[in-house]
């Protein structure tokens, strides 16, 4: 692990299905960080290869012998984007480190207007959008995540969670204290500082490919934090059985005094059947609550690795 900063800027890159991404990618990136004075020559790119299925690894390996500041990690098991950001931050050497996706809709020629920002006195800024080129599911889910995050990790009104984000070097080494499993990048910054910016970019169609992000990753990044940074969701399950609880009594001081007044009882097997239908739902919601935290206690405390790296290219031997 990387523990002093000895270069200007450090990019970390997760790499997930962009092998033909990654060569117009390494040229954006060079021609912006050598338009800039204080950046230029002192500069590293760590692409962190997430197990991708394609030859991305292989055009990686191809660029790192071409641009000496491109630096590769290759994953062995695909790990998650926030797990593969770990592992460039764990190797990253500059004084300023952003982070940004493969596709080319973060574009490289927005890293100034970050980095300007960042120089006013920020910890971390966050790139936001005024129009995001995404499906319709996802804008809705990140919508939802949006609201949460806020409600479990007091995130700042109108800051959006960007993968697209630079941060100072001590924020880095914060978050890379944490050494569990389930890694949420957004959350370990926002339990490191306060002190965040955002700035307004465009962001674009994807270059080529597909997104490697689906409904099933998008739900575990939720549940990653929901679970990692909150108890909330527990003192939700406990809310819903009190609920339960106080209508099942409501309903027993009715039947009595439907007993007493009219002199007989409510029969059907439908009604039977719902009430238990509901309250087995909100006990089996609650058991599942439960082990979602207990398996992810189990897993840390068995030292599951964040990944696991196959192969570098392009590191110093002080960072491999």
């Amino acid at each position: 692990m990387a523990t002093e900063t000895s270069l200007a800027l450090s990019l970390v890159i997760p790499v997930y299905g962009s092998e033909l991404v990654l060569p117009e990618l390494v040229s954006r990136l060079q021609d912006t960080l050598d338009s800039l004075p204080a950046i230029r020559g002192s500069y590293e790119a760590i692409f962190v290869c997430d197990c991708s299925p394609d030859r991305s690894w292989q055009v990686l390996t191809e660029l790192s012998a071409q641009y000496p500041w491109v630096r590769g990690i290759h994953l062995r098991m695909n790990a998650g984007q926030h797990n593969a950001i770990m592992a460039g931050l764990a190797r990253a050497r500059g004084a300023v480190i952003v982070t940004m996706d493969d596709d080319l809709q973060h574009a490289p020629s927005d890293i100034p207007t970050l980095l300007a920002e960042l120089d006013k006195g920020r910890d971390v800024v966050y790139a936001s959008f005024a129009q995001r080129q995404h499906a319709a599911w996802k804008l809705l889910g990140s919508r939802l995540n949006d609201k949460v995050a806020s409600y479990l990790m007091k995130k700042p009104k109108g800051l959006y969670l960007s993968p697209f984000r630079a941060m100072r070097a001590s924020i880095a080494r914060d978050v890379l204290r944490y050494h569990g499993p389930y890694v949420y990048v957004d959350g370990l910054i926002l339990s490191a500082t306060r002190n965040i910016g955002s700035v307004t970019v465009a962001h674009h169609t994807r270059f080529a490919g597909d997104s490697g992000y689906s409904l099933k990753k998008s739900i575990s990044l939720w549940l990653k934090m929901a679970t990692s940074f909150s108890i909330v969701p527990l003192r939700l399950t406990s809310f819903a059985g009190m609920a339960m609880a106080g209508l099942g009594f409501v309903l027993a001081v009715l039947l009595i005094i439907q007993k007493f007044t009219l002199d007989r009882m409510p029969i059907g097997w439908s009604s039977l059947i719902v009430t238990v239908l509901i309250i087995g739902g909100v006990q089996l919601v609650a058991l599942g609550m439960l082990g979602e935290y207990l398996g992810r206690v189990l897993l840390t405390l068995n030292g599951r690795p964040q990944y696991v790296i196959g192969a570098t290219v392009g590191l110093p031997e002080e960072q491999a």
